[in-house]
């Protein structure tokens, strides 16, 4: 039975792969929550989670380069720091991951529950989907799963059409409510508090909870998919930051005409009190825009459901990939000898996907647990990049960025600020359910019988410590961040930096050339996969007769 997935996608379905997992319900929900959060200073919040997820995601598109694997970024900490970071990295990794397949469902019913039908209204109501609503959306879950199950190429030729029309209708809604109802005003001239009424605080709390970082996730897509991926030095770098830029003027544009197009009695009490259930489609209705509304309605199941069916397909690789590393059983590293899939890993990922939804019924629940943990998935790539750097310097690096000193220790210690604007005591939460899952590698330590378990303790001490760390700095930081205000605001965020950047610095320093990366990517063998994929001419017809 083959292991090796097939080399047939290009640079631009790449790209439309990553933007096909970015924009998905992120966009629909994303610019009210933030709003709520941070009144028109929300615009800022947007800018912000850019520059952040941007740099992170240069850290891994050199990752992604030098090892073009499918599931890479569940891989890339073992192979840097050793197999238990490796663990803790690619378990982060994949919770924050597989659980956008539900939400992606549970957005979609709850943009049907605005319908005018009395059975829509009855799919969610109190905030979550009602018994009906949660059987439509497990149904949903199951269409992701089918699009996926047969062929890696049936996906990329649907996502590419879906991309297409999940781009359109977002810009067909900034130019309508920019056209039909702008105010001005309400960007702080005329609205109670000015530009940022709850200060400077909220804007960074909606960063790291209202959906920002979730809604820039999907950039992950095009560095899961590298090991399927047709020259992965091109293609890579131009799929990451081609779909993070094109996302965020499109969700920056979306904010703006999202405050421009509210009315009076949306903010008779305060951004606090907005209250959408799916709001541009409820803003089209109160400007008249039928048209657009119905159109939203439509889109409400193209956008989540394009991405919930990415998301199936590179968690399923992720699965693959922590197979490979030896902590999950050997059936999930069985691909399919036909259709190229990690069918098995599909089952076991549906099967958890619908766990998530049973226990988290609404999209804003569900999008703050997915946001932090996605924050701690983010942590090691950072300090990856640059131990590998330190410790094998030798390794080819077809895109080997001369700022990477600078963007790799900006990265982790804006990463680690996220963490902390997430709140108390929802840090504490998710950093458990991290930490939790360690006698899962323990049992799996046993039974390869320790070998080397001191020098595996070693390369993830820091993260053993930082985690609980950051719990700490959390729950004493300032009352504008739930904490228990020891440290004043301004100071704490200094504090976090600082004490972050300490352990970006003994990452760094913790990580040597493992026995995996030895193992699997001796630097000879390394070159000559690069070597071939330069040989664009050769190497695609026998990528097609594959």
């Amino acid at each position: 039975m083959s292991h090796t997935p097939q080399r047939h996608i290009g640079p631009v379905a790449l790209m439309l792969t990553g933007l096909g997992s970015i924009i998905g319900s992120g966009w629909l929900f994303g610019a009210a929550h933030a709003a709520q959060i941070a009144g028109p200073a929300a615009i800022f919040a947007w800018i912000i989670g850019m520059v952040i997820i941007l740099a992170i995601a240069l850290t891994y598109a050199e990752l992604g380069t030098m090892f073009p694997e499918t599931g890479g970024m569940v891989r890339y900490a073992r192979y840097s720091h050793g197999s238990l970071l490796g663990f803790m990295a690619g378990w982060a990794n994949w919770i924050a991951i597989v659980s956008v397949i539900p939400i992606e469902a549970e957005a979609s019913v709850q943009y049907m529950s605005s319908w005018s039908f009395p059975w829509a209204q009855a799919l969610y109501r109190n905030g979550e989907l009602s018994g009906t609503g949660l059987q439509l959306a497990a149904l949903l879950v199951l269409v992701y799963f089918l699009l996926n199950y047969w062929s890696a190429k049936l996906f990329t030729k649907a996502n590419s059409a879906i991309t297409v029309f999940k781009v359109l209708v977002p810009g067909a809604t900034i130019g309508a409510l920019i056209y039909s109802g702008f105010d001005a005003g309400n960007l702080g001239g005329h609205t109670p508090g000015g530009f940022a009424p709850y200060g400077w605080a909220s804007v960074m709390t909606a960063v790291a909870t209202s959906g920002i970082v979730f809604s820039f996730n999907g950039f992950q897509s095009p560095i899961n998919m590298a090991g399927e991926a047709i020259n992965p030095r091109r293609s890579i770098p131009f799929g990451v930051v081609g779909s993070i830029l094109i996302a965020a003027v499109i969700y920056v544009l979306l904010q703006v005409s999202f405050l421009g197009a509210l009315r009076p009695a949306d903010l008779v009490h305060g951004w606090h009190g907005l209250d959408f259930s799916s709001p541009f489609a409820q803003l089209a209705m109160a400007l008249g825009l039928n048209w657009l509304m119905l159109t939203l309605y439509f889109d409400a199941f193209i956008s989540p459901s394009g991405t919930g069916a990415a998301y199936m397909a590179s968690t399923a690789r992720m699965i693959y990939a922590m197979e490979r590393n030896g902590t999950m059983p050997k059936i999930f590293g069985r691909m399919h000898p036909l259709y190229h899939v990690p069918r098995p890993a599909m089952w076991f990922n549906l099967a958890v996907a619908y766990v998530f939804l049973f226990f988290f019924r609404g999209w804003g629940t569900l999008a703050a647990v997915i946001s932090v943990a996605t924050v701690i998935s983010y942590l090691t790539g950072p300090i990856s990049v640059a131990a590998l750097r330190r410790a094998a310097p030798e390794l080819p690096r077809p895109l080997n960025l001369k700022g990477m000193p600078l963007i790799a220790p900006f990265a982790f210690v804006c990463a680690s600020l996220v963490l902390y604007w997430a709140r108390w005591p929802l840090t504490g939460q998710i950093i458990f359910l991290i930490i939790a899952a360690l006698p899962v590698y323990f049992w799996y330590q046993h039974k390869a019988g320790w070998q080397g378990f001191g020098r595996e303790v070693k390369g993830a001490l820091w993260m053993v410590l930082y985690l609980p760390a950051m719990a700490l700095l959390s729950c004493i930081g300032s009352s504008e961040f739930g904490g228990m205000n020891l440290l004043p605001y301004g100071l704490d965020m200094v504090v976090v930096a600082l004490v972050s950047l300490g352990f970006y610095h003994w990452g760094v320093r913790s990580g040597w050339r493992t026995r995996y990366l030895t193992q699997e990517h001796d630097a000879d063998a390394v070159r000559a996969l690069h070597a071939a994929d330069a040989a664009d001419g050769e190497l695609q017809p026998a990528l097609q007769t594959r």
